[in-house]
């Protein structure tokens, strides 16, 4: 009989079934969880499925998918970039996992959230800002939402780091997220994309109650006018241009904003139709499994279990009220001194959640005004917001960096 209970111990510490701890068992939950909403209630599906199923897979005991700390400790005076740190973790843990070369050489080289961006630019019709420039600046103030998460963050006793990759967040824009905690505060990675990517999800349900409560009935119900036609040579020469004046004012949110105007301009050119869809669909497919998979293996027990997780999903939403209630503020100026030409519900789809927000901004004036179009009006803030996002990133970084 005792020789059967060894039996049994060894075949059980085979399988590494002795290894899984509680954390584990409730990081499998988790991504079961965001597995389980994905399918079942489609939240932002294409990310949250491969980093919930990715969730479960790294917290499996022996899965040998991920043999490498996210954040590792280097040793004092060692240089730090990925070809020597990745050196140092081969030589303390072994060879990398899967999981591993797909962080390490995908999401930490900043490939794939770059490529993201370039997928996105060719995605984007910035004609409705270009047709109201105006517009821009409700993107603009839709920002404030990340510099009151970051302060409220820094209260709560996070890093100025941390609390940078947990402010940007606000900006409802995924990839942005993850380029600048990858570079600030990788060991909070997966915390914030989780965060950001499962708020963009709820937008319809945290953006109504904050516009409702900062706008009357009656400024619901503005009627504005129709924006005018965009021509051609201006859809090529904004890409251009923004590219220019970002990359020369704010050097660090260079790669973001290029990468998003270069796709943007294969996009409006006409002239290479055929790579601006292999960027919309081939490409933007590929580099979003990666993301995925890369965000999905840093949620680990031991570093995702923290008091430091529930602080970050609590200011996500913070950062996204925030960011709604300042777009829409900006809005109501707006309206003010246009002589009420303007609704200020649009200056809410500031934020980068595209299309997103200019749908909720729409369906809410339809309830209002069944007869009331703002959908093209909210647009202009939304796509504004992504070029937002991007540049309050490019500051943080230059500051932080």
């Amino acid at each position: 009989m005792a020789g059967l209970e060894q039996a049994i111990i060894d075949f059980f510490e085979h399988m590494g079934l002795l290894n899984l701890t509680l954390g584990n068992v409730i990081m499998i939950a988790v991504g079961l969880a965001l597995v389980y909403l994905a399918v079942r209630y489609e939240m932002e599906p294409l990310l949250l499925l491969p980093i919930g199923i990715s969730a479960v897979l790294v917290n499996l005991p022996l899965s040998h998918l991920v043999n490498w700390p996210v954040a590792p400790q280097l040793p004092a005076g060692m240089e730090d970039n990925i070809f020597s740190t990745m050196a140092y973790l081969n030589q303390q843990y072994g060879p990398p996992g899967l999981f591993d070369l797909i962080y390490y050489l995908l999401i930490k080289t900043e490939i794939v959230p770059l490529l993201i961006f370039f997928g996105l630019g060719a995605m984007t019709d910035f004609g409705p800002m270009i047709a109201d420039p105006k517009t821009a600046l409700l993107g603009a103030a839709a920002q404030i939402g990340v510099f009151i998460a970051m302060l409220t963050a820094i209260a709560l006793g996070f890093t100025l780091p941390e609390a940078a990759s947990i402010g940007i967040i606000g900006g409802a824009d995924g990839p942005t997220t993850i380029y600048l905690t990858t570079k600030l505060a990788p060991h909070i990675l997966g915390a914030t994309a989780v965060a950001a990517y499962s708020y963009m999800s709820l937008v319809p349900l945290i953006q109504p109650p904050v516009i409702r409560a900062l706008t009357t009935r009656e400024e619901r119900r503005i009627r504005m006018e129709q924006l005018r036609p965009v021509s051609k040579r201006e859809k090529i020469l904004f890409p251009i241009v923004s590219m220019i004046v970002i990359a020369l004012l704010v050097p660090t949110a260079a790669p973001l904003v290029g990468m998003l105007m270069i796709g943007n301009l294969f996009r409006e050119s006409g002239v290479v139709e055929r790579l601006s869809k292999a960027a919309q669909e081939e490409l933007m497919n590929i580099v979003t499994i990666f993301l995925g998979l890369g965000v999905g293996s840093t949620m680990r027990a031991d570093s995702f279990l923290t008091a430091q997780t529930l602080m970050i999903l609590g200011l996500g939403i913070v950062a996204f009220a925030s960011a709604t209630a300042g777009g829409v503020l900006l809005g109501k100026l707006m309206m003010k001194l246009s002589g009420g030409k303007i609704n200020p519900m649009i200056g809410a789809a500031g934020v980068s959640a595209v299309p997103m927000s200019a749908r909720v901004v729409q369906r809410m004036a339809s309830e209002e005004d069944p007869g009331n179009f703002l959908l093209m009006h909210a647009m202009g803030p939304n796509v504004a917001g992504v070029i937002g996002t991007a540049v309050a990133a490019g500051v943080l970084l230059s500051v932080l960096g």
